[in-house]
Protein backbone atom coordinates (compact mmCIF):
# COMPACT_ATOMS: atom_id res chain seq x y z
CA UNK A 1 0.00 0.00 0.00
CA UNK A 2 2.19 3.24 -1.14
CA UNK A 3 0.33 6.27 -1.62
CA UNK A 4 0.65 8.14 -4.72
CA UNK A 5 -1.12 10.91 -3.60
CA UNK A 6 -3.94 12.66 -1.31
CA UNK A 7 -7.00 12.66 -1.87
CA UNK A 8 -7.72 13.24 -5.81
CA UNK A 9 -9.22 17.14 -4.22
CA UNK A 10 -8.81 19.58 -2.30
CA UNK A 11 -5.89 21.57 -0.08
CA UNK A 12 -3.45 18.35 0.50
CA UNK A 13 -3.59 17.36 -3.07
CA UNK A 14 -2.92 20.62 -4.40
CA UNK A 15 -0.13 21.11 -1.71
CA UNK A 16 1.30 18.08 -2.86
CA UNK A 17 0.89 18.42 -6.81
CA UNK A 18 3.71 21.24 -6.29
CA UNK A 19 5.46 19.86 -4.20
CA UNK A 20 9.13 18.88 -5.18
CA UNK A 21 9.48 14.99 -6.37
CA UNK A 22 11.72 14.11 -3.61
CA UNK A 23 9.08 15.08 -0.92
CA UNK A 24 5.47 13.77 -2.73
CA UNK A 25 6.37 10.53 -1.30
CA UNK A 26 6.64 11.74 2.26
CA UNK A 27 3.76 13.95 1.96
CA UNK A 28 1.44 11.02 0.51
CA UNK A 29 2.19 8.76 3.45
CA UNK A 30 1.77 11.16 5.82
CA UNK A 31 -1.74 12.71 4.71
CA UNK A 32 -2.27 8.27 3.66
CA UNK A 33 -1.66 7.95 7.48
CA UNK A 34 -3.92 10.65 8.94
CA UNK A 35 -6.69 9.46 6.48
CA UNK A 36 -6.19 6.13 8.24
CA UNK A 37 -6.19 7.15 11.68
CA UNK A 38 -9.10 9.13 11.68
CA UNK A 39 -11.30 6.32 9.99
CA UNK A 40 -11.46 5.12 13.71
CA UNK A 41 -13.92 7.88 13.96
CA UNK A 42 -16.13 6.94 11.31
CA UNK A 43 -19.99 6.57 12.62
CA UNK A 44 -20.99 3.17 13.78
CA UNK A 45 -17.37 1.92 14.27
CA UNK A 46 -17.67 -0.20 17.64
CA UNK A 47 -16.02 2.35 20.22
CA UNK A 48 -14.57 -0.50 21.76
CA UNK A 49 -13.10 -1.32 18.02
CA UNK A 50 -11.74 2.20 17.87
CA UNK A 51 -9.59 2.72 20.82
CA UNK A 52 -8.00 -0.45 19.42
CA UNK A 53 -7.52 0.36 16.27
CA UNK A 54 -5.99 4.18 18.07
CA UNK A 55 -3.65 1.82 20.79
CA UNK A 56 -2.25 -0.17 17.59
CA UNK A 57 -1.26 3.28 15.81
CA UNK A 58 0.20 4.60 18.81
CA UNK A 59 2.72 1.99 18.66
CA UNK A 60 3.14 1.67 15.48
CA UNK A 61 3.71 5.66 15.55
CA UNK A 62 6.19 4.95 18.45
CA UNK A 63 7.57 2.10 16.19
CA UNK A 64 7.98 4.43 13.14
CA UNK A 65 10.20 6.87 14.68
CA UNK A 66 12.19 4.32 16.18
CA UNK A 67 12.79 3.00 12.36
CA UNK A 68 10.80 -0.41 13.06
CA UNK A 69 7.63 0.35 10.90
CA UNK A 70 5.12 -2.60 10.48
CA UNK A 71 2.32 -0.96 8.08
CA UNK A 72 2.22 -0.71 4.88
CA UNK A 73 1.48 2.85 5.03
CA UNK A 74 4.44 4.29 7.94
CA UNK A 75 7.11 1.93 5.73
CA UNK A 76 6.38 4.09 2.56
CA UNK A 77 6.85 7.20 4.93
CA UNK A 78 9.94 5.41 6.00
CA UNK A 79 11.05 4.98 2.30
CA UNK A 80 9.98 8.61 2.10
CA UNK A 81 12.53 9.61 4.56
CA UNK A 82 15.31 8.70 1.76
CA UNK A 83 17.75 7.18 4.49
CA UNK A 84 17.07 10.11 6.66
CA UNK A 85 17.40 10.04 10.45
CA UNK A 86 13.34 8.63 11.43
CA UNK A 87 13.51 10.30 14.96
CA UNK A 88 11.89 13.74 13.52
CA UNK A 89 8.84 11.51 12.90
CA UNK A 90 8.04 11.03 17.09
CA UNK A 91 5.21 13.49 16.79
CA UNK A 92 3.71 11.63 14.59
CA UNK A 93 1.60 9.96 17.47
CA UNK A 94 -0.11 13.72 17.63
CA UNK A 95 -2.34 12.22 15.10
CA UNK A 96 -3.22 9.69 17.94
CA UNK A 97 -3.73 12.31 20.32
CA UNK A 98 -6.24 14.52 17.97
CA UNK A 99 -8.19 11.08 17.25
CA UNK A 100 -8.59 9.72 20.85
CA UNK A 101 -9.94 13.62 22.05
CA UNK A 102 -11.79 14.06 18.79
CA UNK A 103 -13.51 9.90 19.42
CA UNK A 104 -14.26 11.06 23.19
CA UNK A 105 -15.89 14.74 22.09
CA UNK A 106 -13.30 16.72 24.09
CA UNK A 107 -14.03 20.45 24.67
CA UNK A 108 -11.51 22.47 25.05
CA UNK A 109 -11.86 24.74 28.32
CA UNK A 110 -9.52 27.29 27.15
CA UNK A 111 -7.55 28.64 24.22
CA UNK A 112 -3.97 26.59 25.04
CA UNK A 113 -6.05 23.47 25.34
CA UNK A 114 -7.09 23.95 21.67
CA UNK A 115 -4.09 25.45 20.71
CA UNK A 116 -2.17 22.55 22.04
CA UNK A 117 -4.23 20.09 19.98
CA UNK A 118 -3.68 22.24 16.74
CA UNK A 119 0.46 21.58 17.55
CA UNK A 120 -0.21 17.77 18.00
CA UNK A 121 -1.37 18.04 14.63
CA UNK A 122 1.43 20.27 13.27
CA UNK A 123 4.18 18.34 14.89
CA UNK A 124 2.88 15.22 13.00
CA UNK A 125 2.44 16.30 10.04
CA UNK A 126 3.87 19.78 8.89
CA UNK A 127 6.92 19.78 11.48
CA UNK A 128 8.68 16.51 9.39
CA UNK A 129 7.58 17.58 5.78
CA UNK A 130 9.78 21.26 6.85
CA UNK A 131 12.42 19.31 8.71
CA UNK A 132 12.98 17.10 5.56
CA UNK A 133 12.20 20.42 2.79
CA UNK A 134 14.87 22.25 4.96
CA UNK A 135 16.23 21.38 7.56
CA UNK A 136 17.97 24.60 8.78
CA UNK A 137 14.09 26.11 9.47
CA UNK A 138 13.62 26.21 13.18
CA UNK A 139 10.85 23.91 14.30
CA UNK A 140 8.54 26.43 16.13
CA UNK A 141 8.35 28.19 13.17
CA UNK A 142 6.83 24.70 11.43
CA UNK A 143 4.61 24.50 14.16
CA UNK A 144 3.19 27.55 14.23
CA UNK A 145 2.07 27.07 10.58
CA UNK A 146 0.85 24.30 11.80
CA UNK A 147 -1.37 24.96 14.26
CA UNK A 148 -2.54 27.65 12.09
CA UNK A 149 -3.30 25.83 8.84
CA UNK A 150 -4.71 23.03 11.53
CA UNK A 151 -7.57 25.82 13.66
CA UNK A 152 -8.46 27.17 9.91
CA UNK A 153 -9.60 23.61 8.96
CA UNK A 154 -11.72 23.24 12.48
CA UNK A 155 -13.51 26.73 11.75
CA UNK A 156 -14.50 25.54 8.01
CA UNK A 157 -16.32 22.58 9.43
CA UNK A 158 -17.37 24.53 12.83
CA UNK A 159 -20.97 23.53 12.46
CA UNK A 160 -20.44 20.44 11.21
CA UNK A 161 -18.26 19.03 13.89
CA UNK A 162 -20.67 20.86 16.61
CA UNK A 163 -23.26 18.79 15.41
CA UNK A 164 -20.92 15.63 16.00
CA UNK A 165 -20.60 17.22 19.62
CA UNK A 166 -16.94 18.30 18.68
CA UNK A 167 -16.57 22.31 19.87
CA UNK A 168 -13.95 23.70 17.93
CA UNK A 169 -14.07 26.78 20.25
CA UNK A 170 -13.08 27.10 23.77
CA UNK A 171 -15.34 27.03 26.35
CA UNK A 172 -14.18 29.64 28.48
CA UNK A 173 -14.11 32.22 24.92
CA UNK A 174 -18.11 31.45 24.43
CA UNK A 175 -18.77 31.82 28.16
CA UNK A 176 -16.93 35.77 27.69
CA UNK A 177 -19.09 36.32 24.77
CA UNK A 178 -22.42 35.04 26.17
CA UNK A 179 -22.69 32.94 23.60
CA UNK A 180 -24.68 29.17 24.37
CA UNK A 181 -22.39 26.26 22.95
CA UNK A 182 -25.41 24.68 20.77
CA UNK A 183 -25.04 27.61 18.86
CA UNK A 184 -22.18 26.16 16.97
CA UNK A 185 -24.38 23.67 15.02
CA UNK A 186 -26.96 26.12 13.97
CA UNK A 187 -25.55 28.47 11.13
CA UNK A 188 -26.75 31.46 10.49
CA UNK A 189 -24.84 32.30 13.95
CA UNK A 190 -26.59 34.92 16.83
CA UNK A 191 -24.07 38.73 16.56
CA UNK A 192 -22.22 37.64 19.61
CA UNK A 193 -20.46 34.56 18.32
CA UNK A 194 -19.98 36.05 14.13
CA UNK A 195 -18.04 38.52 16.24
CA UNK A 196 -16.22 35.85 17.75
CA UNK A 197 -15.84 34.04 15.10
CA UNK A 198 -14.24 36.89 12.86
CA UNK A 199 -11.65 37.90 15.97
CA UNK A 200 -10.54 34.64 15.36
CA UNK A 201 -10.58 34.77 11.67
CA UNK A 202 -8.44 37.79 12.12
CA UNK A 203 -6.10 36.87 14.41
CA UNK A 204 -5.41 33.32 12.37
CA UNK A 205 -4.67 35.39 9.06
CA UNK A 206 -1.98 37.41 11.02
CA UNK A 207 -0.51 33.76 12.78
CA UNK A 208 -0.64 32.75 8.76
CA UNK A 209 1.26 35.65 7.67
CA UNK A 210 3.83 35.77 10.66
CA UNK A 211 4.60 32.01 10.08
CA UNK A 212 5.26 32.83 6.31
CA UNK A 213 7.33 36.18 7.13
CA UNK A 214 9.53 33.61 9.46
CA UNK A 215 10.32 31.15 6.35
CA UNK A 216 13.90 32.73 4.65
CA UNK A 217 13.32 33.73 1.25
CA UNK A 218 16.17 31.67 0.12
CA UNK A 219 14.12 27.89 2.11
CA UNK A 220 10.58 29.22 -0.03
CA UNK A 221 11.04 27.11 -3.22
CA UNK A 222 12.12 23.70 -0.85
CA UNK A 223 8.82 24.60 1.39
CA UNK A 224 6.78 25.18 -1.51
CA UNK A 225 3.84 22.70 -0.66
CA UNK A 226 3.43 24.22 2.72
CA UNK A 227 3.33 27.65 1.25
CA UNK A 228 0.81 26.43 -1.38
CA UNK A 229 -1.39 25.18 1.76
CA UNK A 230 -0.83 28.26 3.27
CA UNK A 231 -2.18 30.13 0.54
CA UNK A 232 -5.00 28.06 0.53
CA UNK A 233 -5.86 28.39 4.63
CA UNK A 234 -5.74 31.95 3.99
CA UNK A 235 -7.86 32.40 1.17
CA UNK A 236 -10.51 29.72 2.85
CA UNK A 237 -10.41 32.04 6.12
CA UNK A 238 -11.19 34.94 4.48
CA UNK A 239 -14.29 33.28 2.41
CA UNK A 240 -15.48 31.83 5.87
CA UNK A 241 -15.59 35.35 7.56
CA UNK A 242 -17.31 36.74 4.46
CA UNK A 243 -20.00 34.54 4.50
CA UNK A 244 -20.77 35.23 8.38
CA UNK A 245 -22.65 34.94 10.31
CA UNK A 246 -23.73 32.03 7.78
CA UNK A 247 -21.24 29.16 7.36
CA UNK A 248 -19.69 27.89 4.48
CA UNK A 249 -22.06 25.63 2.51
CA UNK A 250 -20.55 21.52 1.01
CA UNK A 251 -22.11 22.45 -1.81
CA UNK A 252 -20.14 25.39 -2.39
CA UNK A 253 -16.99 24.52 -4.65
CA UNK A 254 -13.75 26.63 -5.29
CA UNK A 255 -11.96 23.97 -6.79
CA UNK A 256 -10.55 26.20 -10.30
CA UNK A 257 -10.09 29.03 -7.90
CA UNK A 258 -7.94 27.82 -5.68
CA UNK A 259 -6.20 25.71 -8.56
CA UNK A 260 -5.02 29.16 -9.99
CA UNK A 261 -4.13 30.48 -6.42
CA UNK A 262 -1.89 27.50 -5.44
CA UNK A 263 -0.21 27.54 -9.27
CA UNK A 264 0.57 31.58 -8.14
CA UNK A 265 1.60 30.10 -4.88
CA UNK A 266 4.17 28.02 -6.33
CA UNK A 267 5.72 30.33 -8.68
CA UNK A 268 6.05 32.51 -6.22
CA UNK A 269 7.67 30.50 -3.64
CA UNK A 270 9.85 29.37 -6.99
CA UNK A 271 11.11 33.02 -7.16
CA UNK A 272 11.95 33.49 -3.06
CA UNK A 273 8.39 36.52 -2.92
CA UNK A 274 5.70 34.66 -1.81
CA UNK A 275 4.15 36.32 1.12
CA UNK A 276 0.75 36.54 2.55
Amino acid sequence: MSPARPDASGTRALAWLYAPGTQRPLLAALCAIEEEIAASLKAGLDHHVAHLRLEWWRAECERTAQGRPAHPLTRALADGLAGRDPAPLAGLTGLVDTAVWDLATGTFETRRELTGYCERWAEAIVVPLAWFAAPELDRAAGRALGAALREEELLAHLAHDARAGRLRLPLDELAAAGVDPACLARPPWPPALAALLRARHSALLAQLAAAVASVPRTAQPALRPLLVWAALANAASHRAERRLPGALAARDDYGALDGWRAWRAARRADAGRFEL
